[in-house]
């Protein structure tokens, strides 16, 4: 099987805390509707590592390179975080190394079979079969990606 088409794995980082990280978290949220009035002070601060890894040790970053997730809101050159020490169950999305090659997909399993699904409907699913090789990295908890 070649994904060649569906080169979805540009680069993988490995994930070293050398000092913590922390920026201002304001009290209150946002609105995404009308606005509301500015509060003028900090509720605490916050620590990216803290906030979006939860087991340092088992993680690891992969940049994207293609667009076969994009209906999961993961787009080209986006950075998921990827921990190993998640199980990798049905509805997950996983990075898979099938036939040597790395990829991102959602991961589906039934009684019968196994697939790797992709969010876009321009790419078929891939139907695992016994004479693939397939190895299930870590499953993406976040992506970080640019408005």
């Amino acid at each position: 099987m070649q994904l060649s088409k569906d080169q979805t794995i540009a680069r993988i980082y490995s994930f070293e805390k050398r000092i913590k990280v922390v920026r201002p978290l304001f009290l209150s949220g946002v609105s995404a509707g009308f606005p509301s009035p500015a509060d003028d002070y900090i509720d605490r601060d916050l620590d990216l590592n803290e906030h979006l890894i939860t087991n340092p040790a088992a993680t690891f970053f992969v940049r994207v390179a293609g667009d076969s997730m994009t209906g999961a809101g993961i787009n080209n050159n986006d950075i998921l975080i990827v921990d190993r020490s998640i199980a990798p169950i049905s509805g997950k999305i996983v990075i898979a190394v099938i036939n040597g090659e790395l990829t991102v997909k959602r991961l589906i399993k039934t009684e019968t079979n196994c697939r790797l699904v992709a969010e876009n409907p321009d790419y078929s699913d891939i139907e695992i079969s016994g004479e693939m090789e397939l190895e299930i990295w870590g499953v993406a908890t976040s992506a970080i990606h640019a408005l």
